[in-house]
């Protein structure tokens, strides 16, 4: 079996150029053999680290006055082509003595609303009922269906209407936590990962191997500062392990927090004058899994159909009584949920080793990466401390 190759090439990773061919402002971080972690943005194709004493982390840029201004200005060093980057980044294939692209996050807290789209909703009440065997999943899809339909998309959560459907639902004894969070007031926020954890474009993300039941999950994430601004959006990978999270809710952690389980990027578009947060509330993400049996999985994701606007989610991750001193990044969550067969009739959608995840939109480019277990992808060994005593020995602190 042959793995599929990963979409590493600038046309198709990149976003796309806005009106008037302007270049999007994007920045994001490279690792630079013998020095450590950079602040890199990309400028007529080439990758130019502006790490300095005034940004020595993504998380400082991203809270000054103007981030885009700031990283469209800054003076720095070309370190190679984003072709060649790009293609580095290719955690089977890079060489050591070159540049490579991470996430584009670092000391920011790496937070995700969960059951913001009506189809993710219905299929997290499925793994509920099916309490994680995927082989009962297409028989409570169709009970589930039967009883409260899907077209929830007019419901406004926490709103009167929602409210009465909840009691309907109570009275069928249908009622769950999922849509406690899909049409309740409150939104479902969680911890992805630790900052530093998350990986970039290129690398392999992780399944368990005990898991059967699993998939990735497309999403736009946004870059949201200390005071609560959004300054810009990239594409996340929320891996997803459902026979886990089926069998009990209170298993979130060791379903969606493990090695690898998250990727990033390729960059965080900032917003600035050609790209903003209604290009967000537009988005269309295509994804597609290859996988070495031949396997092909199509899918997409429709910001415009999300329950809740990425305003209402920030505020409900950050407010007085949770403060984010070096900002999140946080993932808006996804419709797509996959239930096309893979192996047996009935049993849905999960990975296997070797398959190929790439999450797409004009706006944002492409995120590309490779299925591997946990304990096979590279192990998360740089944290806040390395990254603190990597950038005082360069004189950065």
């Amino acid at each position: 079996m042959t793995e599929s190759a990963l979409i590493l090439d600038p046309k198709h990773a990149l976003p796309a150029p806005g009106a008037g061919g302007r270049e999007p402002v994007l920045v994001g971080r490279a690792w630079r053999p013998g020095i450590g972690p950079c602040v890199v943005t990309v400028r007529g194709g080439a990758v130019i680290d502006i790490t300095s004493r005034a940004t020595p982390t993504v998380r400082d840029l991203a809270e000054s006055e103007d981030p885009a201004g700031l990283a469209r200005d800054l003076p720095g060093t070309p370190i190679g082509s984003i072709a060649d980057l790009l293609a580095q980044s290719d955690e089977a294939r890079r060489r050591g003595d070159a540049p490579f692209l991470l996430s584009p996050i670092d000391l920011q807290a790496v937070k995700a609303s969960g059951v913001t789209f009506v189809t993710s909703l219905l299929e997290r009440v499925i793994e509920e009922q099916a309490r994680g065997a995927p082989d009962k999943a297409q028989a409570i899809r169709a009970d589930i269906t039967r009883l409260i339909g899907t077209d929830l998309s007019a419901l406004k959560p926490g709103s009167p209407a929602a409210l009465d459907v909840k009691e309907a639902l109570i009275a069928r004894g249908m009622w769950s936590q999922y849509l406690e969070v899909g049409i309740g007031p409150d939104a479902e926020i969680f911890t992805k990962g630790q900052p530093l954890s998350s990986v970039g474009t290129g690398a392999h993300v992780g399944i368990l191997p005990s898991s059967v039941w699993n998939n990735p999950e497309p999403e736009v994430a946004i870059l949201v500062t200390s005071r609560g601004a959004i300054v810009g959006a990239t594409l996340a990978n929320d891996m997803n392990l459902r026979d886990v999270e089926g069998r009990s809710a209170l298993l979130l952690g060791r379903a969606k927090d493990n090695n690898a389980s998250c990727s990033i990027g390729p960059f965080v578009r900032l917003f600035d004058a050609g790209f903003s947060l209604d290009d967000v509330r537009a988005a269309d993400l295509g994804l597609t899994v290859e996988g070495p049996d031949g396997f092909r999985l199509e899918g997409s994701s429709s910001m415009r159909q999300i329950s809740r606007d990425p305003v209402e989610l920030a505020a409900a991750t950050l407010s007085e009584n949770h403060h984010y001193p070096d900002g999140f990044v946080l993932l808006l969550g996804t419709m797509f949920a996959p239930v096309q067969d893979r192996d047996r009739p009935g049993e849905g959608f999960t990975h296997k080793v070797g398959d190929v995840v790439t999450i797409a939109t004009p706006a944002l480019g492409a995120l590309s990466n490779r299925v591997r277990h946990c304990a096979d992808c590279a192990p998360w060994d740089f944290g806040a401390s390395d990254l603190m005593r990597n950038l005082a020995g360069r004189g950065l602190l």
